[in-house]
């Protein structure tokens, strides 16, 4: 083969974790190349999940009027009549001007673009597959790194029907605003989703096999979020199972294990990820995926074949799509000899529901079981000027902090901006700082990061009385 198509690294998928392993690599000096289908370039993540979606979130939160309710009343909308080419339209621009980043990214970095299906031939050869065009190369490399993605995972049975049975890929391209829908899953995508319908004025339920939703986070936090989507009229089904879906001109029918009937315009199904790795012929290369189509990896994102690594998420939790770029860039690192850094346990989740909810560091439940003295600060929203000036009062950050060398051992936020302030409890945590940081650093007035020192001042308030009985 010749020298134009050897490669010290070819990467599978142009996603975050695909880009960073690229342009990383090439930073290094090296010859990279990525593979990507003619329609994915900035892979899942650009296309059908975390953009489109967070898009869709800020023209729903902005047509709907969501965070002026209070201050106009109740009824107040941008505009009355919401359609889904009012919503797509910002979502399209947004789309096209990330693929154009992409794009120029990788070319200032002389990452040259392969367009097509890759596959392995052998552990060192990729196919690259234009099946619209009849058309294959092939090149060879020192390394790989996959990062192909995921899709959404469709239980077997279910009949998706077009317009009516549907998954969060399907939900980007509905021809009108259904007045009713069944949200099949309570995990992060099904809440975002029911959140934004709901506040569009589509009549929510959500159905979920689990006795609560989200118990990954706060239990406090996630009750303020149920309590304000019980606002928007979403009715919760917990311990209940879909068993079977039918649909028809009128609507559909959801069947739950239990013998309720649920009638509704539309179903989404939210039941995990798929990955993307049927296409690859993982065989050849000495791998295999598991039945989610997830692939194992070490701490370095290296797979059984010491040459090939994965992240994003293609190899699971957390599957987002901020650690995803690190994970891309480390792998490129550990490949090519260059000094790296673990990822720090410090990690924020976000989940961009209506409104939004983001945490990091240890849950109440976490230091609880662990024996871990705290104790905790809470701000609300409604005690900010800025709250009342952006008319939103329902939202409350809550600090958990160590009584024994007044440590934050972890933040929880709930409301407008949560996965932008989290940085600011991210940043003291990973510094090593106390709480008393918060309590003397200085905020700008009026802004919603203030809830930091209130919280501050409230739990250092808790652990100086704890003092004065000499505990």
């Amino acid at each position: 083969m010749s020298s134009e198509n050897q490669y010290d690294l070819v990467v599978i998928g142009s996603g975050p974790g695909g880009q960073k392993a690229a342009i990383a690599a090439a930073k290094l000096g090296k010859r990279v190349a990525i593979v990507e289908k003619t329609d994915m370039i900035g892979g899942v993540c650009v296309n059908t999940g975390t953009v489109p979606s967070k898009t869709l979130r800020e023209a729903v939160v902005y047509l709907t009027g969501m965070n002026q309710r209070e201050l106009y009343g109740a009824s107040y909308r941008v505009k009355s009549d919401i359609t889904p080419a009012d919503l797509m339209s910002r979502t399209e621009h947004v789309i096209g001007k990330e693929i154009e980043i992409v794009r120029s990214q990788l070319q200032r970095n002389r990452v040259e673009m392969l367009t097509g299906t890759g596959s392995f031939l052998d552990p060192h050869t990729i196919a690259v597959d234009q099946p619209e065009r009849g058309e294959r190369s092939m090149v060879t490399t020192d390394y790989v790194v996959i990062a192909t993605g995921t899709r959404p995972a469709r239980p077997a049975g279910i009949d998706f029907t077009p317009g009516r049975v549907l998954d969060s890929d399907d939900i980007l391209n509905l021809s009108a605003i259904p007045a009713s829908m069944v949200v099949a899953g309570a995990g992060v995508i099904g809440i975002e989703y029911a959140s934004m319908f709901a506040a569009l004025g589509t009549k929510v339920t959500v159905v979920e096999k689990r006795p609560a939703m989200l118990d990954f986070c706060d239990p406090e936090i996630i009750e303020a979020l149920r309590f304000h989507l019980r606002d928007l009229a979403v009715t919760f089904r917990f311990g209940e199972e879909v068993v079977g879906v039918q649909s028809s001109e009128r609507g559909t029918l959801t069947t739950l294990a239990s013998g309720k009937r649920i009638p509704a315009e539309t179903v989404m199904y939210s039941a995990g990820r798929q990955g993307l790795t049927d296409e690859l012929n993982l065989q050849k290369a000495g791998l295999e995926a598991d039945n989610r189509g997830r692939i194992s990896v070490d701490d370095h994102f290296r797979t059984e074949v010491e040459h090939i690594y994965a992240v994003g998420d293609v190899i699971g939790f957390p599957a987002l799509a901020a650690t995803s770029m690190d994970q891309g860039r480390l792998a490129a690192y550990h490949a090519f000899g260059e000094t790296e850094v673990a990822l720090t346990p410090i990690q924020p989740i976000g989940i961009y529901s209506v409104p939004e909810v983001s945490y990091v560091g240890a849950t109440e439940v976490e230091l609880t079981e662990k024996s871990i003295p705290y104790e905790v600060g809470v701000s609300r929203y409604r005690e900010l000027a800025r709250g009342h000036i952006a008319g939103d009062s329902h939202g409350m950050l809550k600090l958990l902090v160590s009584t024994e060398d007044r440590s934050v051992l972890g933040v929880h936020i709930f409301g407008s901006g949560a996965t932008d302030l989290i940085h600011i409890g991210q940043a003291v945590m990973g510094c090593g700082g106390t709480v008393d940081y918060l309590v003397d650093a200085v905020f700008n007035y009026p802004t919603l990061s203030e809830a930091y020192k209130v919280a501050a001042l409230d739990v250092t308030n808790k652990i100086r009385e704890l003092r004065s009985f000499g505990v």
